[in-house]
């Protein structure tokens, strides 16, 4: 074994690798990421609680894993005992330190993961790749058509748990909100691929548990959710937002997300069941941009409101959130599961802001050119 990496040889016709590569605690530079034996509890939450660790090491799948969610949720699993393989195309790095981690506690990790190289939607090479490891549980994190889950049930008909990661997308507009799991869904949605996978893994009978998150914010944040705010925010620009600015949305932690996909491993209470995980606390466009704006030290932003129906950005997106009312109740999570989140909106965007953006790095380059097209129209009007 050279650089501690180990390939395990199949008798397959794709021949895939699993490599034992470099892991880490979930503690860094002296933020918060608590496992479920640390998890505060009130006494309420007891009803539901899992205790994970009481549970047996799974043999556990992740379908992706290497960016965002899956980088948190796999350092969790891998802390919990469990035996953890990747499953990816391989192009991009199966494992990456976290923002300010520790060399010793990534090395740890790293060396406790393990790789399956391939691709999902070549449906022969899963079927025979998964059905010669044989895994207890997967964690799809990627999944976006029913189609791609089907293979996998079919490799694996002994598997104890499917834990789906789905979205609050799924449901349909309303006048009444939050949001709960028994609402309406809409069947046109740009989500009815996750859907149609929960509706699958219901007629299969599979054991499964369907995560929704809302919008989830974090450091790695590949989406332009926090990092829309804060590049404008550092170049001192104001801040476009559609109409009024009171529209309500949500937003919940990474690190909360993957706390709760631990909460639903080999729970009774999870068993078939749908919930939506987010923050607990819900907040106004205008709020989020003052949020931002103190979390990363930054003076009261200027906010410049305009009405999306009088300007044509072609295929640009002028603002990061759908501009309407939509958020989530996450009660169901809190009672039967124990699920509590640890960060408050303004501490998670810190959070986010000092482990990432704050350390010069980030997913996408800053685009103002609708900001432009806005604020130019903005000056002649007031004018």
């Amino acid at each position: 074994m050279a650089g501690g990496v180990a390939t395990v040889q199949h008798n397959l016709k794709m021949q895939p690798s699993i490599s034992l590569l470099p892991s880490a605690q979930s503690s860094f530079c002296g933020t918060k990421f608590n496992t479920s034996i640390q998890y505060k509890r009130k006494v309420c939450q007891t009803k539901g609680a899992l205790n994970v660790v009481a549970s047996s090491a799974k043999k556990i799948l992740v379908m992706g894993g290497t960016r965002f969610i899956g980088i948190f949720l796999s350092r969790l699993l891998v802390e919990e005992g469990h035996q953890v393989t990747l499953f990816t195309r391989g192009k991009a790095p199966i494992t990456q330190p976290l923002p300010g981690e520790a060399d010793e506690a990534y090395n740890s990790f790293k060396s406790k993961i393990l790789h399956l190289k391939g691709d999902r939607k070549d449906f022969d090479f899963v079927k025979t790749s998964l059905a010669a490891e044989g895994f207890d549980v997967v964690y799809d994190i990627n999944g976006r058509e029913a189609v791609e889950v089907e293979p996998i049930l079919d490799a694996l008909p002994n598997l104890e748990q499917y834990i789906y990661c789905s979205s609050a997308g799924v449901y349909l507009k309303s006048d009444l909100l939050p949001h709960c799991e028994t609402d309406a869904v809409d069947p046109k949605s740009r989500h009815k691929g996750k859907l149609e996978t929960e509706a699958l893994l219901e007629s299969k009978g599979v054991n499964y548990t369907s995560i929704r998150p809302v919008y989830i914010y974090g450091p790695l944040n590949y989406n332009p959710v926090e990092e829309w705010f804060f590049h404008r925010l550092k170049a001192g620009r104001p801040i476009p937002i559609p109409n009024s600015g009171l529209q309500v949305t949500q937003l919940g932690h990474v690190k909360d997300l993957a706390t709760a996909f631990i909460k639903v491993l080999g729970n009774p209470k999870a068993s078939k069941q749908v919930f939506n995980i987010s923050g607990d606390r819900y907040v106004t466009f205008d709020g989020l941009a003052r949020a931002c704006a103190k979390a990363g030290g930054f003076p009261e932003p200027e906010l410049v409101h305009y009405n999306p129906k009088e300007f044509d950005f072609g295929k640009k997106k002028a603002f990061p959130f759908r501009d309407q009312h939509f958020f989530a109740s996450v009660e169901k999570a809190k009672v039967e599961l124990g699920v509590v989140p640890e960060y408050g909106l303004v501490e998670g965007l810190k959070d986010s802001y000092d482990l990432d953006f704050g350390r010069g790095t980030f997913r996408k380059a800053a685009d103002f050119e609708t900001d432009d097209i806005i604020l130019g129209k903005s000056l002649v009007t007031s004018s």
